[in-house]
């Protein structure tokens, strides 16, 4: 398994509806980051606070200049404030290959099960082992 590409895959793809934030990660936002608590409605993250309408991007994602290899990486303006869910993925190899993870090998395709323990191994500080 390759380090994460920064190919922002995964932020595209959750960012429009797909992710969640806990109470109490909307709590500490109102408290300590208004900037990001601004983007909450009703328990609902990613919401315009202009027009009240949920985002079809997460605010907090960002395009870097290309890479050496030519390809865009993403950034979050918020990563150490992140929510969970975001904090958490990738949860699974099955995840990984559906949302066409960059961090994939084509020995991880293989050995899905050696690949699941790498994957919890690598997010070990992240969020806890799948099951």
């Amino acid at each position: 398994m390759k380090s994460c590409t920064q190919c922002g895959k995964c932020c595209t793809k959750y960012s429009d509806g797909g992710l969640a934030a806990s109470q109490s990660e909307i709590e500490l936002w109102d408290i300590f980051r208004p900037d990001i608590y601004q983007y909450v409605r009703n328990g609902d993250i990613w919401i315009d606070p202009a027009t009240g309408n949920p985002l079809k991007r997460c605010p907090w994602l960002r395009a870097a200049p290309a890479n050496q290899t030519g390809k865009t990486i993403f950034t979050c303006d918020i990563y150490d404030d992140r929510p969970d869910d975001c904090k958490h993925y990738p949860v699974t190899i099955e995840q990984m290959i559906n949302d066409d993870c960059e961090m994939l090998e084509e020995k991880d395709l293989k050995t899905p099960k050696q690949a699941q323990k790498t994957l919890d191994k690598l997010m070990f500080d992240s969020r806890p082992p799948f099951e």
